[in-house]
């Protein structure tokens, strides 16, 4: 029996755990609009359907690590801008040592192939 592994699960697991932080990169930085967060992640390469942003962003958002304001816009329904609650920004600094441990490993151990 042989064991076959499904390249695009990984491929699927890896990209959902860095967008999480991906997009608290960019909301971290100030208050954010979804679309422009989408925007963001394109330009950088991630590719991110809207339908699959905004579960994200209520998920962190009932975790307490986001929190938004409703701003009325001129062409259309009012828009959610979303900012890092304290919590939010305490998680951050978790993922954000965590990613760079990781990181600096997985670099180190592909440079020495």
């Amino acid at each position: 029996m042989s064991t076959s592994i499904n390249t695009d699960n990984i491929q699927s697991q890896m990209k959902k755990g860095v967008l999480e932080f991906a997009i608290l990169s960019i909301i971290q930085r100030g208050e954010a609009y979804p679309s422009d967060i989408t925007s963001e992640l394109k330009e950088s390469g991630m590719q991110v359907l809207e339908g699959t942003l905004y579960p994200l962003l209520t998920r962190l958002k009932n975790a307490g690590y986001l929190d938004y304001r409703w701003v009325e816009s001129t062409g259309g329904p009012p828009r959610k801008y979303f900012t890092m609650t304290d919590t939010g920004k305490e998680f951050y600094k978790t993922l954000e040592s965590t990613w760079n441990e990781i990181s600096q490993a997985v670099n180190k151990i592909t440079k020495q192939n």
